[in-house]
């Protein structure tokens, strides 16, 4: 069973597409208790970080994910859904992310943004989600931000949009990805099964 928080700024339906079309059954949580239940974990997100830190704590449900993170259940963030968790972004001064890392949100300055559309992903070092997939394969971007790890060490992918980037990051039960694995072929699906089978 998959569970995919919802707090109103995800792409939900393309991503329970994906896991169903991989034989996965899928449940869509915006209640405390129903996230408590998770086996697994993914934290979708499309659009601003002040707004959905908003979202989190009017349904009250960030110290149940973190909880949950803590706990050892494997959690994979998704574009907005990564960018969270994260201390803060440029996109807004006053919202604090969930700090599971320290690091920051920075936007692109000296390319066009959104950047939209395929780019590669080029391999930092071995990844349990990125298993089976080639350094250097094409995955779909949309986004104006990402995120700057301080620990370096958690940074399993970058990308080169302008400079060189952070695109997919592990950390024990923690993954996370800027990219859309839900949008991104046969590539994405590999990832999401990846994820699956932890």
């Amino acid at each position: 069973m998959i569970t995919i928080i919802d707090y109103g700024m995800g792409n939900i339906k393309s991503l329970t597409n994906a896991f169903r079309f991989l034989g996965e059954k899928v449940k869509v949580a915006q209640k405390s208790e129903e996230i408590k239940l998770a086996r697994r974990l993914v934290f979708p997100g499309v659009g601003n970080f002040g707004k959905a830190i908003e979202n989190l704590k009017d349904r009250k449900i960030i110290s149940v994910i973190k909880n949950s993170i803590q706990k050892g259940i494997p959690f994979l963030g998704i574009c907005l859904g990564l960018q969270l968790l994260f201390e803060g972004s440029e996109e807004v001064s006053r919202s604090k992310g969930l700090c599971l890392f320290k690091g920051k949100i920075l936007k692109f300055k000296k390319v066009k943004i959104p950047q939209i559309g395929w780019n590669q992903i080029k391999f930092q070092k071995k990844s349990k989600i990125l298993k089976g997939i080639r350094d250097n394969s094409f995955v779909y971007f949309m986004h104006s931000f990402y995120p700057e790890p301080l620990d370096k060490s958690i940074v399993v992918a970058k990308t080169n949009y302008g400079e060189d980037f952070c695109s997919a990051i592990e950390s024990q039960n923690i993954f996370g990805v800027q990219f859309h694995p839900e949008k991104s072929g046969e590539i994405g699906l590999k990832i999401l099964k990846n994820f699956v089978k932890l």
